[in-house]
């Protein structure tokens, strides 16, 4: 069985928040998180996939754009992460010239139990 996480999910490690992490960008406040806005944000196939990855292979606390590994103009990609982060899915910092997200898990199970263990167990089409 997968780890848990301190909120009972059923998907990766949740890392600490590393000191001297920029702010981060704007993003709904948590009492602002609409079940239909997240659902929104979740419905393509690419943000699905995108979530999925980092709720069950992270491996520090976020992650760049070039970790996922998609061969996809980065102005699509852009797009997306933006989608994501705008939903209240994600939090992205920007370091540099790079933008780096992370799921809100702790936010999301607060507000919508359970949604983020069906995202990690949604399985992509071949």
């Amino acid at each position: 069985m997968p780890p848990t996480t301190d909120t009972g999910s059923t998907f990766g490690k949740a890392f600490p928040e590393p000191a001297g992490a920029p702010e981060p960008l704007p993003e709904p406040a948590i009492e602002d998180l609409r079940l239909e806005t997240v659902l929104a944000g979740l419905s393509d196939p690419l943000r699905l996939t995108i979530v999925r990855k980092l709720l069950l292979e992270s491996a520090q606390f976020d992650h760049p754009c070039g970790w996922f590994g998609f061969d996809r103009p980065k102005s699509s990609l852009t797009h997306h992460f933006k989608a994501l982060r705008e939903a209240g899915i994600t939090r992205q910092r920007q370091y540099g010239l790079e933008r780096r997200s992370h799921v809100r898990v702790d936010d999301l199970n607060a507000r919508f139990p359970g949604l983020l263990d069906l995202v990690a167990a949604w399985t992509p089409q071949a």
